[in-house]
């Protein structure tokens, strides 16, 4: 199982995607994030991932979110993702060689050009409902198997 965090900037109405260039989910639009290094908190690794990829330094990150995701077709994929929310950064966002932002208002999230089970999550996500879940997606990016459990008021990770 690898770690790995998202992180996704919020203003107003308003949330930045960034459109991953190269690697795993190129082509998808995301939050910004990645694996966890050797010795990095989740939300060590948020914030260096927010650096690395979108060159912005996110403050106050709200964690919202853990995510046990794996792929069918690939019995070895296991990525275990951390979920961030912030409303405060230092820096503009500007793309990268791994990633382009963009910012789109919450009505208009284009989720057919995100992974399949994003559009489940990202709205709780992005209203603050905490939870655990685990997808595992087809060779198509379709859900074959879910599962949710929200956390109560103060319930830890």
């Amino acid at each position: 199982m690898k770690h790995v965090t998202l992180v996704f900037l919020r203003r107003s109405d308003e949330i930045l995607l960034a459109m991953k260039k190269r690697g795993f989910g190129a082509g998808k639009w995301n939050g910004a994030g990645g694996k966890m290094e050797d010795g990095e908190t989740p939300l060590q690794a948020a914030v260096r991932e927010s650096q690395e990829e979108i060159g912005v330094t996110p403050r106050n990150l709200q964690k919202v979110g853990e995510i046990d995701f794996y792929l069918k077709e690939e019995p070895d994929f296991n990525h275990y993702a951390h979920i961030y929310i912030s409303t405060e950064w230092d820096g503009e966002p500007h793309e990268t060689e791994e990633m382009r932002p963009q910012w789109f208002p919450l009505a208009e999230i284009p989720y057919d050009q995100m992974w399949g089970d994003d559009k489940y999550w990202l709205p709780d996500a992005l209203a603050s409902k905490r939870f655990k879940a685990t997808y595992k997606l087809d060779k198509d990016d379709n859900i074959v198997e879910s599962n949710v459990t929200y956390l109560n008021e103060g319930e830890e990770f």
